[in-house]
């Protein structure tokens, strides 16, 4: 999936912001979460800012530009912006807020959540396709397909998909797949669309 997604991730109460196509981190969101927890645990607080003017700080950014020939460290301008920083240089500033952040971020650098929002945007396209070559009146079929995802969501209970996690953006992809699958067998878009959230969850809804 082309398209960049800001993807929001969990961090003791906060919300961290996360690129879905460079995976690059909102590090002004990090340091409000680690201020909060450092605020809990009697600490004084982490100065973002300070931090990246560190001789050692524009060492690293250097070595990481020069090693993944990208600028790392990106400042975006205007109301609410973001530091927006390469996945490396995003540990590096966990570990200095606390050793505890540092674990955090491990575990989101290598889980699979980006990598399942992208599969199932690629496969949203698969069985977009597949509905549009059974769908009978072609000029109904934008009001169609976004009634489809409207309800592939509400079955999976999903408010907003850039907060979804990770086990619902697998649901969605399988569910995205196995429409496609009937479509191949399958007049009938209704069925197909019901026996492709079946397959994965209970429906709840009627389909429109």
């Amino acid at each position: 999936m082309v398209t960049e997604v800001i993807m929001k991730r969990e961090l003791f109460g906060h919300q961290i912001s996360q690129k879905s196509k460079t995976e690059f981190f909102s590090a002004t969101d990090l340091e409000k979460a680690g201020n909060e927890w450092r605020r809990i645990n009697g600490l004084g607080r982490f100065n973002l800012p300070q931090f990246l003017k560190l001789k050692s700080t524009i060492e690293f950014i250097n070595e990481l530009d020069l090693k993944f020939n990208t600028k790392s460290l990106i400042n975006s301008r205007g109301r609410n912006a973001n530091t927006w920083v390469h996945p490396l240089l995003f540990i590096d500033i966990a570990l200095s807020i606390s050793p505890k952040l540092k674990i955090e971020v491990y575990e989101w650098i290598y889980d699979t959540l980006i990598k399942n929002r992208n599969n199932s945007g690629d496969s949203y396209k698969e069985m977009s396709s597949a509905l549009w070559q059974r769908h009978t009146n072609h000029r109904d079929f934008p009001t169609f397909i976004i009634n489809v995802a409207e309800y592939i969501k509400n079955q999976i209970g999903v408010n907003d998909w850039n907060e979804a996690t990770k086990e619902q953006l697998e649901i969605r992809d399988k569910i995205h797949i196995a429409i496609k699958l009937y479509c191949n067998v399958l007049t009938s878009t209704k069925e197909a669309i019901r026996l492709g959230v079946a397959e994965y969850i209970k429906p709840q809804l009627e389909i429109c």
